[in-house]
């Protein structure tokens, strides 16, 4: 078996049993020589043949020192030769050696007395090149301390993962002595989470013997248990000269600065990007309660694991912020976590009043204006977070370990509350974080302020609204008559919209609906003088162009005003409708067993404008048909064509009805915008034949 196969075959042998050559030995290229008792070389190695350059035939049976020492050296080389034959003590020293191509090198000797079984003395000599004795030894020396003394931290681990070597600055880094380390396996001495991968990656480079370089390992060890640190590892496999594993080189570099500060930098960003995202999707409608939601799911869970949004019933009521000697009372508004959780159970459901017991966070931010953020929640901290101690049990199951509250503020009046909590959420709310919601917070509160002085104006408005429009007569000669108005939705400001049903003499019936431009009570109270002014003029029996005329004049006074308008008068005795158009939508005209068609009214202009005379035209309504006013709310909408719109309308007049009551109530269903931007005013009248019902009394009802 050649050396080679010897050394594989040795190479796979258990680690604890007996092992290949360290290979340190053939890079030192130690010789060996054998003297005997008067000099002469009795064996000679083949390492000796190639630091002398003798082979063993020239070497074996002369005398060393003529053989390899200059002629100077002999003497004393013979000398120290004696002295360890006589006395058995070993010498090591270096003599300039004659190689036998005429050269010299520095040699390192170490020389020892043997005795064989017979009592001979022999000389072994071992040898070896200064120069590369030197080289390791300077590795050696720079290696240790470089080791020793290198800020980084530094290990050697055997095949096993068992720790050979620590300097202090890893022991540092660990929170163990470097004694403790010896011997202990890497998961033994870091038992964090982290580490587990960092084990995995060190058995795969044990394995293919490629390096990892770099890689951050994020965890904690007895050195800080209270806080995460990170650290840049890098992995090489160690191996001798003929590639074989000895072990793993970890070096290890804190870097727990730049990892807190790109997570700041992370946060930073991430709060940023939370104002944005706040900044955008709050206050997108004037609906108090869809603002309180919108405040939710921006925080949620973005920067907490729960939040509630409560406002004083009070300034939902009244718009007053008034907080007497009573505990407030909230109305809670919104309630969001970021997972399914019973901790539910322990928060106010959004629509409930809850009035907080003295202690409580909301009740500080009532009455000192000030956040609160309790940073670690402890036991008793949990109860006074709580409403009460089953929501205290609740919330403490749940995990919640940090809380904040603050302060809803507008227009420097405190309109309520928003509380934020942390579960799942490892990490406690900070100072960064209750700035971040504090400035949400005030965002929203204006926008809830703007929505409820909206809407207490809207209800005003739409107040007035109703208030002026008629009350129907249940009989008209002749017609049978409904109509709805529908203020715009909660977001959207009430407009000008009125429709009215004049009785006139000779058991004629006036039916108008109009539009005034804006919103609003201005837009309200315009629209009640236009339709009191209609009334009058009605009354002086005038045609519905000279009408128009009128109250353009007077539209024209209430700059910067304008209205649309249809008007029209309906003569049961003729069977006859004379209507005219101030730049309003064409009515409807539905007749039996017909299509239902747009009538053809010449447009005009709007009210206000002036300088244009009106049209009036004049058409068959005999019993069973219906015609049909409304105003632009019903068929407009922000994305389609309002051609489309208006076929719609008529494809929905196409279905029979069994009363006209029902047929507003269905075109209300069906065309509406359901976002109900626009008021909508529509009147029906579906004319039948004159009863006795229908006389001359009965005209003026």
């Amino acid at each position: 078996m050649s050396r080679a196969e010897q050394r594989f075959e040795w190479a796979d042998r258990p680690e604890d049993g007996a092992s290949g050559p360290s290979g340190l030995l053939d890079l030192l290229g130690v010789a060996a020589v054998l003297l005997e008792a008067d000099g002469r070389i009795d064996m000679w190695s083949p390492q000796a043949e190639e630091l002398f350059g003798y082979t063993r035939a020239e070497a074996v049976g002369q005398y060393a020192a003529p053989l390899l020492l200059h002629p100077e050296h002999q003497e004393a080389a013979i000398g120290l030769f004696a002295e360890v034959m006589a006395t058995g003590r070993e010498w090591a020293g270096a003599f300039p050696v004659r190689h036998r191509d005429g050269g010299t090198r520095m040699v390192e000797f170490r020389n020892m007395r043997l005795t064989d079984n017979l009592g001979d003395h022999y000389a072994l000599g071992l040898a070896t090149d200064r120069s590369t004795v030197r080289e390791v030894e300077r590795q050696v020396a720079l290696s240790t301390r470089l080791v020793a003394q290198a800020p980084i931290g530094l290990s050697v681990l055997d095949t096993r993962l068992r720790y050979l070597t620590v300097n202090p600055a890893l022991a540092a880094m660990h929170g163990v002595a470097e004694a403790d380390h010896l011997g202990r396996s890497f998961r033994e001495v870091l038992t964090g989470a982290s580490f587990v991968g960092v084990e995995e990656m060190m058995r795969r480079v044990l394995a293919s013997g490629d390096p990892v370089v770099d890689l951050e390992v994020v965890d904690r060890t007895a050195a800080d248990p209270e806080h995460d640190r990170a650290w840049a590892v890098s992995l090489f496999r160690l191996e001798d000269h003929h590639g074989h594993a000895l072990g793993i080189a970890n070096v290890v570099v804190d870097v727990t600065d730049r990892y807190r500060a790109a997570k700041e930098a992370e946060r930073a960003q991430h709060r940023l990007r939370l104002m944005a995202t706040g900044t955008a999707g709050i206050g997108t409608t004037l609906d108090v309660e869809q603002t309180a939601r919108e405040l939710a799911d921006v925080l949620v869970p973005g920067l907490a694991d729960l939040v509630t949004v409560d406002l004083l019933d009070s300034f939902l009521e009244t718009g007053r912020t008034e907080v007497g000697e009573e505990p407030a009372l909230f109305r809670a508004l919104a309630v969001k976590f970021a997972y399914p959780s019973d901790a539910v159970r322990a928060l106010v459901p959004p629509g409930h009043l809850t009035a907080y017991h003295a202690d409580h966070p909301a009740a500080h931010c009532i009455r000192t204006r000030r956040p609160l953020l309790i940073t670690r929640l402890r036991h008793g901290d949990v109860e006074r977070v709580a409403a009460d101690p089953e929501a205290a049990r609740l919330l403490a199951e749940a995990g919640v370990h940090t809380d904040m509250t603050v302060p809803l503020i507008a227009r420097d009046h405190v309109i309520g509350v928003m509380g934020l909590a942390r579960a799942r959420n490892p990490q406690p709310f900070d100072e960064d974080d209750l700035t971040l919601a504090c400035e949400l917070a005030s965002c929203a509160a204006l926008s809830m302020d703007n929505a409820v002085l909206h809407q207490h104006i809207r209800s005003a408005a739409e107040t007035l609204q109703r208030s002026l429009l008629p009350r129907l007569s249940p009989r008209h000669p002749g017609l049978e008559v409904a109509a709805r108005y529908r203020p715009a939705q909660a977001f959207s400001e009430v407009g000008g919209d009125w429709y009215d049903v004049i009785p006139l003499d000779g058991d004629r019936t006036a039916l108008t609906v109009g539009d005034v431009m804006g919103s609003g009570i201005p837009a309200a109270t315009t629209m009640a003088r236009l339709r009191t002014a209609t009334s009058t003029l009605a009354d002086l029996d005038l045609g519905p162009a000279r009408i128009l005329t009128h109250l353009d004049k007077i539209t024209h006074g209430l700059d910067p005003y304008i209205a649309t308008c249809v008007y029209a008068v309906y003569d049961p005795h003729r069977a006859q409708l004379r209507a005219a158009s101030a730049g309003h939508l064409p009515p409807v005209l539905v007749r039996a067993g017909r299509a239902p068609e747009l009538l053809d009214l010449p447009s005009g202009i709007p009210l206000g404008v002036g300088g244009a005379p009106f049209q009036a035209v004049t058409v068959d309504l005999r019993p069973g048909d219906q015609l049909v006013l409304y105003t632009d709310g019903l068929v407009e909408t922000r994305n389609d064509p309002i051609d489309e719109r208006l076929g719609d309308l008529l494809r929905l007049l196409s279905s029979p009805y069994a009363s006209v009551e029902e047929t507003c109530d269905q075109l209300l269903k069906q065309l509406r915008d359901p976002a109900g931007h626009d008021d909508v005013a529509l009147l029906i009248a579906r004319a039948h034949p004159l009863t006795a019902a229908d006389g001359p009394g009965a005209a003026r009802v």
